[in-house]
């Protein structure tokens, strides 16, 4: 053998020698030096029964450990006392524990522990660093009863019979505070009795934990308060929610605690119950983001109970029954930038007796919702009384059903498309909000990525009611479906407006009340290119002498029927470009009465003419045939000096408007003729040609008609109430032909009479004034003759408070004056009333001449020289003569 391998051998040998000695020596001194040497020079008194170490390897294995220590007030350390059956340490970092006061293993096992921890703080008061001073790889844990307190002596963590084998795990302050309470890689664990509390506000309790081949079983979870909701408000003013979470049984795998990430798969939670208070604190915005991230492989909760609570005590949700399955749900740096917060890849939660209040309560049987459909059963909705000024209603519905094809959150927007909308049988009311106030808050829609789409919406069977300004409208049966909606944002931001395509509505018994009508119908369908309404009425919901009272100023009171309205075309009434395009619109067997009382004050407002009030129209409208058949019109009207309403009564009225528009679609003709042929009192035909043009800023326009046979006690119903005079004989033939504008009007008027007589009443039109009837008859001309000729009607003013018709009387006014009816009777009437005077005046006369005579008569029988009598005659012969001439005059 060569020299230089026995030299190695040699040296190795003794080498090994040395070292054997110096383990055996250093085992021996340890067990009899290493207590003093630790009560010396370290922070902790330590007593055990039997220790062994490893030099070379670091292991440690000691029995009956007892450890305290020396200054349980100094927090710069890690406090320990209490018990240890057995300690095993792998790889123990010797010179660490030593010298930079951090232990450190790769493998620990603790065998029936019983220890109180005081986490040292996290920050060094020396050397102003943080501190690492507990550090293994491996841990086990056998039959264990462990409490570990923050540095503050505050409990932080107890567990009772642990038993636990965690892989890489880390515990210290830096990571209760900033991160997760626990670290590590992989894990078994049983124990009971688990108490943590993570902050100064809430603490958690656990029955017991297991685990089995991964699965982990945690039994009576509980979140709870440490203090009640009046200590939370009073010492975290600024913190909005306060909670109390319980869990009867929890299972899941895969649990994974890394730096800032807890993971883990197929996670059960039955019978959770969770409790939220409420208070009237605006969240604060946090400035810097936790970085802390979850994610969930499966996650289902069964049966549980949710309850948010108002600042008031009153319950914000509530639903109990709840069940929930979602797939990996994850909440991470992506998710919490976006409107919610977590991300998923599917859904489905059910739930039984839903409550959510705002100033209304929402309350439904039932609820089913993934993230392609959902379905809500038995829903009432009514107010609670908290926001009298807000929209409300007051309602129930059988159920609500939708699929959804789009229903994702990206760059902090929602969005939805929807795909149908089935609601059936809504029975209530909705009473509308209040106008909102001009520079009112607009509403937050950021939040949505518009456009909103809803595909389909159906209607079915409904009763309902919806009342704005106490004007209610009433639906029965209703039914209705409306396709491809899209909710936009209007242009000013200030809310939604809805774009609709197709539409169809039909309903039963509709009605509408305003302050002064009812109106109904008994059936009413329409669409986008059909109308159909039948059973139509407007009532009056007041008397008129109810009316006349109400009313500040001159108006009409309407009183109409109809059995059918129908109207064909296109017409968009909910898009920006609003457009009513209708071929034909037809009114069969209306019938109208319109009373006006000149008993209130007129109206000051300028009326303006018809085609004015057309151009008025914001939107562009157009109606090719507006066909009024077999109706009637009634018109009333009284004065304070008439005696009852006069009335003009249109029966047979049937009339076509051709071209009424609103002067707003370009290329279409803007002229609007109307037709009209009726029976007027019910006695004679009457037929009128009108027109005008919407366009036209003049305003002009052209208006004729005829009648004939007309016998004049037909316009006694109108005439006798307010000129007090009736008729007799024919009107054969009445023709007027007028042109006009705002200003005035001006034309022809002709009229054909025979055997007109007239009959002059007094002011309450019960008895004839016979003395005024003769002399009115003797001044009317009786018969008008075979040919008449035209008499002109001109500069006939018009009134810019009164309304077109009132212009067009004033014409036919005029007209009869100039033919001498009008005009011959009320010359009558002064001519007869100016004979009366004279008649009665001349009485006057007379008798004041016969009580002259007799005075003269007296004197004379006392004076023998007057004047003989045959003289006296003479005198008295010449005082009559001049007064009959006077009278004749």
């Amino acid at each position: 053998m060569k020299k230089w391998v026995k030299k190695l051998l040699v040296g190795l040998g003794v080498l090994l020698v040395i070292i054997l000695l110096a383990n055996f020596g250093l085992n021996i001194w340890l067990k009899t030096q290493l207590p003093s040497y630790i009560k010396n020079n370290t922070d902790y008194k330590v007593s055990y029964k039997s220790l062994e170490v490893d030099v070379m390897s670091g292991n440690v294995l000691a029995t009956k450990i007892s450890v305290n220590n020396k200054n349980p007030e100094n927090n710069n350390i890690i406090g320990l006392q209490g018990t240890i059956d057995t300690l095993k340490i792998s790889r123990f970092g010797i010179y660490d524990a030593l010298f930079n006061k951090q232990i450190s293993s790769s493998d620990l096992l603790l065998s029936k522990p019983n220890l109180n921890i005081i986490l040292s703080k996290p920050v060094d008061d020396k050397t102003g660093k943080k501190r690492n001073p507990v550090k293994f790889e491996n841990i086990r844990i056998n039959d264990g009863n462990l409490s570990i307190f923050r540095h503050m002596k505050q409990k932080f963590l107890s567990v009772q019979d642990l038993d636990l084998y965690v892989e890489n795990l880390q515990l210290t302050e830096e990571s209760v505070e900033d991160r997760l309470p626990v670290i590590f890689d992989a894990y078994d664990i049983k124990g009971k009795n688990f108490f943590l509390r993570p902050d100064d506000v809430y603490a958690i309790r656990i029955d017991d934990i297991k685990t089995s081949e991964g699965q982990m079983t945690i039994n009576n979870f509980q979140l709870v308060p440490v203090l009640d909701f009046e200590q939370f408000k009073k010492y975290y003013p600024k913190k909005s929610k306060l909670f109390q979470f319980a869990i009867k049984k929890m299972e899941f795998k895969d649990l994974v605690l890394k730096k800032n990430k807890l993971s883990l798969a197929n996670a059960s939670f039955y019978q959770p119950n969770l409790l939220v208070y409420t208070t009237d604190v605006v969240a604060v915005k946090v400035k810097k983001p936790s970085d802390f991230e979850l994610n969930l492989e499966n996650i289902k909760m069964s049966n549980a109970t949710v309850q948010v609570m108002k600042p008031n005590g009153n319950k914000l949700l509530y639903t109990k029954n709840l069940n929930v399955d979602v797939n990996q749900l994850r909440f991470d740096k992506e998710t919490r930038e976006e409107l919610i917060p977590v991300g998923y890849k599917n859904f489905q939660v059910s739930g039984k007796d839903v409550l959510f209040s705002n100033h209304q309560d929402f309350r439904f049987a039932s609820i089913n919702l993934n993230p392609k459909k959902g379905e809500i059963k038995n829903i009432s909705v009514s107010p609670n009384g908290t926001a009298p000024g807000k929209t409300s209603m007051d309602l129930v519905a059988d159920h609500i059903v939708f699929n959804i094809n789009k229903w994702d959150f990206a760059e902090k927007k929602m969005n939805l498309d929807i795909n149908d909308i089935l609601v059936s049988r809504i029975k209530g009311k909705i009473t509308a909000a209040m106008d909102k106030p001009v520079g009112s808050k607009k509403q937050n829609v950021n939040g949505i990525q518009f456009p909103i789409l809803i595909r389909k919406v159906v209607l079915q069977k409904s009763d309902i009611i919806y009342s704005k300004n106490n004007q209610p409208l009433s639906f029965q049966d209703l039914n209705a479906t409306v396709n491809d909606i899209q909710l936009v944002s209007k242009k000013d931001n200030s809310g939604i407006q809805a774009k609709i395509g197709k539409y169809a509505v039909s309903t039963k018994n509709f009605g509408y009340k305003t302050k002064f009508y009812n109106m109904t119908a008994g059936f009413l369908k329409l669409d986008q290119n059909t109308i159909n309404v039948n059973s139509f009425a407007m009532k009056p919901l007041v008397s008129r002498a109810q009316f006349i009272r109400m009313i500040p100023v001159e108006s009409d009171l309407y009183d109409i029927t109809a059995n059918q309205i129908t109207a064909n075309g296109t017409w968009d009434l909910f898009s920006d470009q609003k457009l009513i395009r209708a071929s034909n619109v037809t009114i069969r067997n209306a019938d109208a009465v319109i009373f006006r009382s000149k008993i209130p004050k007129d109206d000051p407002k300028e009326k303006p003419l018809y085609s004015r009030m057309l151009r008025s129209i914001k939107i562009p409208m157009v109606v090719n045939d507006l066909n009024l058949k077999d109706s009637k019109l009634v018109y009333e009207e009284d004065t304070p000096e008439s005696a009852g309403p006069g009335k003009l009564t249109f029966s047979s009225f049937n009339m076509n408007v051709k071209n009424l528009n609103s002067a707003k679609i370009k290329g279409n003709p803007t002229r609007v003729d109307i037709k009209i042929n009726c029976s007027f009192m019910n006695l004679a035909p009457l037929s009128v040609n009108w027109n005008f043009d919407v366009a036209d800023q003049g305003d002009r326009f052209a208006i004729s008609g005829r009648t004939t046979n007309l016998p004049a006690t037909g316009i006694n119903p109108f005439i006798r109430p307010y000129l007090h005079v009736t008729a007799t004989g024919t009107i054969q033939e009445m023709l007027f032909n007028f042109r006009g504008n705002p200003k005035g009007l001006s034309g022809k008027f002709n009229l054909k009479h025979k055997d007109l007589k007239v009959t002059i009443l007094d002011k309450q039109n019960k008895e004839k004034k016979g003395f005024l009837t003769a002399v009115a008859n003797l001044l009317v001309k009786t018969d008008s003759g075979k040919l008449p000729e035209d008499v002109d009607v001109e500069d006939v003013e018009r009134d810019p408070t009164k309304s077109f018709f009132n212009l067009f009387w004033k014409g036919i006014e005029q007209g009869l004056k100039k033919t001498l009816i009008g005009i011959n009777i009320d010359t009558a009437k002064k001519t007869a009333d100016k004979a009366a005077s004279t008649v009665k005046a001349a009485k006057q006369d007379v008798k004041e001449m016969k009580t002259s005579a007799k005075e003269i008569g007296q004197a004379m029988k006392k004076n023998p020289e007057t004047e003989k009598p045959k003289e006296k005659k003479g005198f008295l012969n010449g005082v009559f003569k001049k007064k009959e001439k006077s009278e004749t005059e």
